[in-house]
C-alpha cells in the first residue's frame, strides 16, 4: 500500500513511524500547508505542498489526514475523499453524524472509501462500548478519559485568538470511577465524570480574560465541564508539559440470568506514553482496511464499527485463526 500523509504535526509523525513498521506499506509522500522546504520528515520521506496532492492521485492508495478536528478535518476529509481513499481521526463526538454524511457523499460520488474517527476515542473505545453493550444489554456504560493531554482540545484552544500555545488535560473524577466499579449504576452528567485543566501561553498583549471566557464557553469541548485555565510562559509549558500521555477506561456494569441474578463488569483500559503515536498506529491499521475495502470495489464512509477486525490486521486469515481466535 502506498500511503500519503496530509499534515505533519504530532499525529503525522506518529503515522510515519507506524507506516515504517508495516511491511505491507510504504510512505509515498507527506503533504503540508507550510513551506515544504521548511519541513523535514524523520524518515526522509519527500515533502510536497498540500496544493500538489492532486498530482499524486495515481501514486497513492490511501491518504491519512492528520489535521485537527476543530477546523481542518470537516473540510479536508470530504475534499480529499473526492480523489483518494482517506482516513481521519475526527474526534468531535457531537458532530460525527454530520461529518460521516459529508464524507459519505463525497466518497460515494468518487468511488472511494473514507474511514473516519479512527483514534482510540472515538475508535477503539467505540468498539469496546459496542462489544460490552452487546454482551450486557441490561446494564450501563461509562467512559473515563485521562489523566492525559487531549490533542483535539489542545488544538481547539490554540485556534483561539491571542493564544500562542496550549495543553489541555482531561482528568477523571476519582469518586466517579469508584462508584462505577462498585456496581452501583450511578447516573452522571459530563461534569460529574471529568475535569478539564488548561495550560495556556498567551501572545504578548492578548486579552487573557477573553481567552479564558472563550475556552470555558466553547460548546462541546469545555462548556459542559468544570474547567480551569492557568496562564504560563512558553518555557514553563515546554519544561512541564512537553509530553503527550493519555489513556482511560471504558466500563460496563450489567446483569445476566433470567432474574438478573448475576452481576458482571467489563473494563477496557489504555495507558499510553504517547497519544499521537498510538493514534498514528490506529490510523495506519485503518488505512490497511480502507485499501482492502477499496480493492473489493466498496465506496462511501465507514467507521471502525463497520470494519471487520481482520481487515485491520497485518496477519493473514490463517494466522488469525491459529493464533488470535
Amino acid at each position: 500500500m502506498r500511503i500519503g500523509i496530509a499534515g505533519y504535526g504530532n499525529i503525522g509523525r506518529g503515522v510515519e513511524a507506524a507506516v515504517t513498521k508495516a511491511p505491507d506499506m510504504e510512505l509515498a509522500a507527506v503533504f503540508t500547508r507550510r513551506d515544504p522546504a521548511s519541513v523535514r520528515t524523520v524518515t526522509g520521506a519527500p515533502v510536497m505542498s498540500y496544493d500538489e496532492i492532486g498530482s499524486m492521485k495515481d501514486e497513492i492508495d490511501v491518504v491519512i489526514i492528520c489535521g485537527g478536528s476543530a477546523t481542518d478535518l470537516p473540510w479536508m476529509t470530504p475534499e480529499l475523499a473526492a480523489q483518494f481513499n482517506v482516513i481521519d481521526s475526527f474526534d468531535n463526538h457531537a458532530n460525527i453524524p454530520q461529518h460521516f454524511a459529508n464524507v459519505d457523499a463525497a466518497a460515494k460520488a468518487a468511488g472511494t472509501i473514507g474511514i473516519i474517527s479512527c483514534g482510540w476515542d472515538p475508535g477503539y473505545f467505540s468498539l469496546a462500548r459496542v462489544y460490552a453493550d452487546a454482551a450486557l444489554p441490561e446494564g450501563d456504560s461509562y467512559t473515563f478519559w485521562g489523566r492525559g493531554v487531549s490533542q483535539g482540545h489542545s488544538d481547539a484552544i490554540r485556534r483561539i485568538d491571542g493564544v500562542a500555545d496550549a495543553r489541555q488535560y482531561t482528568v477523571p473524577v476519582p469518586a466517579a470511577v469508584e462508584k462505577v466499579r462498585s456496581g452501583s449504576h450511578p447516573v452522571f452528567t459530563a461534569r460529574d465524570m471529568h475535569l478539564r485543566e488548561c495550560y495556556v501561553v498567551a501572545k504578548e498583549g492578548a486579552d487573557k480574560a477573553a481567552i479564558e471566557e472563550a475556552i470555558k464557553t466553547m460548546p462541546n469541548y469545555f462548556e459542559p465541564y468544570d474547567t480551569t485555565v492557568e496562564f504560563i510562559t512558553q518555557e514553563e509549558l515546554n519544561e512541564k508539559h512537553s509530553g503527550l500521555p493519555h489513556g482511560g477506561s471504558v466500563l460496563r456494569s450489567g446483569s445476566t440470568g433470567l432474574e438478573a441474578e448475576f452481576n458482571n463488569t467489563i473494563e477496557f483500559t489504555l495507558d499510553l506514553d504517547s497519544n499521537p503515536y498510538f493514534t498514528g498506529s490506529i490510523l495506519a491499521a485503518a488505512a490497511r482496511a480502507a485499501f482492502r475495502l477499496s480493492q473489493e470495489g466498496q465506496s462511501g464512509a465507514r467507521t471502525l464499527l463497520d470494519v471487520p477486525p481482520s481487515y485491520l490486521s497485518l496477519h493473514s486469515g490463517a494466522d488469525l485463526l491459529a493464533h488470535m481466535l
